[in-house]
């Protein structure tokens, strides 16, 4: 099978901790996460259809598969210089999006899995036993969301130690 490689637009949302509301109802404790899950799923419906029409597509995948995704978040305001200069980041803006607000790359990765399971990508997300997740900042006129590569571990090839 070919690799399933898609594009998510969106603001990625990490799934964390839940928040007890009474009456023993769990609710997330992030609200980006069930509009960043509908992302996904929508995205994820939309290459699995594409497939399907050139006829790629042989069901929900039942092996072991490999997962990337690369999140891509928006740069604060605050990474450029300002007047003249708003456009040029500043010598100290980080590299890489390390702050706690924007969620862990794990916590990522599991609010994305379920909305790719809900899509019917794979019957479940514990085919997944190669997941590499990775954040970074978008490029100047990028958008925030994510790009997925979805492979079964048979196309992969031997894993190293």
């Amino acid at each position: 099978m070919q690799p399933l490689i898609f594009r998510v637009t969106g603001i990625p949302g990490a799934q964390g901790s839940k928040k007890h509301v009474g009456r023993g109802i769990m609710v997330e404790s992030s609200k980006k996460v069930k509009p960043w899950r509908s992302d996904v799923k929508g995205s994820a419906e939309r290459a699995v259809d594409a497939f399907k029409a050139a006829d790629l597509w042989g069901g929900p995948i039942d092996a072991a598969v490999e997962v990337t995704v690369v999140f891509r978040f928006l740069r604060p305001k605050g990474h450029y210089g300002t007047g003249r200069n708003a456009h040029v980041l500043k010598p100290s803006a980080p590299r890489w999006p390390t702050s706690k607000a924007l969620g862990d790359a794990d916590k990522l990765a599991r609010s994305s899995l379920d909305a790719l399971t809900e899509a019917g990508v794979f019957v479940d997300d514990s085919l997944v036993v190669d997941l590499r997740s990775v954040k970074r900042y978008c490029e100047p006129g990028e958008e925030s969301g994510a790009a997925f590569r979805i492979r079964l571990m048979d196309d992969v090839g031997e894993v190293a130690a």
